[in-house]
């Protein structure tokens, strides 16, 4: 494992898994199977309504909570709820959060980020940060913020590799964190003949190319999946380093292109939606 230091000192994985789109079981399902491969990140949020699966998992796994670096964002809707963090530690199970994140830039995510600085004094978080927010909305945070945020999670991939941001978040000592590490399971990028050529090269699969090339470039990277070969196969990334002329192969990749990009209306509705956290398994 290979891990980054936050701009507050705290040790995080570079490598995790998400847990996006997962039902309960099969969030649980998966965090146990990649805990017992190794793995000690594990991404969830209030949206994805599998929190208590995955504090059930991290139970049920036998690993030490204190190895283990438990990430969960707060939803919009939450974000003016004085208990919202609390509600979000009982339903994980857990005395703290190693990461919580303002989900998405919408309805009143100052007060959302203020929650999370006061969850941060009380020592119920460990570090802080933003997810899906824009250059300009991230300088909003850091121009009234107390506690700089650490980390950004975005979506970032080879064919949009976000680097004007990454300039900019390197200016501020934040880390950027991929969500679409794989370009949302696009076959155009997956089955670009490079990363195959790389692939052969190295003895992995295309996508074990991709996600090496994420944690060299310093994107923390959390693929999602429930199958248990997928996930053994995207934690199996640290016995080989791709070259400085391939890693600018792949940098002339970019072409900017995102699979999705937020827009006022999405946000309103965002801001409105209440996700189902209580009715949860």
């Amino acid at each position: 494992m290979e891990y980054t230091t936050l701009n507050n000192g705290v040790k995080m994985p570079m490598a995790g898994i998400g847990t996006f789109l997962l039902s309960p079981d099969e969030a649980e399902a998966s965090v146990l199977s990649a805990l017992e491969c190794g793995y000690r990140l594990i991404d969830t949020a209030n949206a994805y309504v599998n929190e208590k699966a995955v504090g059930r998992a991290i139970k049920k796994s036998g690993v030490p909570r204190e190895e283990i670096f438990l990430e969960t964002k707060l939803w919009p809707s939450f974000y003016e709820q004085d208990d919202a963090v609390d509600k979000t530690l009982e339903r994980l199970d857990t005395d703290y959060i190693d990461l919580l994140l303002i989900h998405q830039p919408a309805g009143n995510y100052v007060a959302g980020y203020k929650q999370m600085e006061k969850a941060y004094k009380e020592g119920k978080v460990r570090a802080i940060g933003l997810s899906n927010f824009s250059t300009a909305q991230i300088q909003e945070i850091l121009d009234i913020c107390e506690v700089k945020p650490s980390v950004l999670q975005t979506e970032v991939h080879p064919y949009s590799q976000e680097k004007e941001l990454k300039k900019f978040l390197a200016g501020q000592g934040m880390v950027i964190q991929a969500w679409y590490p794989l370009g949302h399971g696009d076959k155009a990028l997956i089955e670009e003949p490079l990363f195959g050529r790389l692939a052969k090269k190295y003895g992995k699969s295309n996508a074990q190319i991709i996600l090496r090339w994420h944690i060299q470039a310093g994107d923390i990277v959390i693929p999602g999946s429930k199958n248990p070969a997928h996930i053994r196969d995207n934690f199996d990334l640290f016995d080989f380093s791709l070259t400085d002329e391939e890693m600018e192969e792949i940098a002339a990749m970019d072409q900017q292109k995102r699979y999705y990009t937020s827009t006022p209306d999405m946000l309103k509705k965002y801001a409105q939606m209440v996700p189902p956290v209580d009715q949860q398994k």
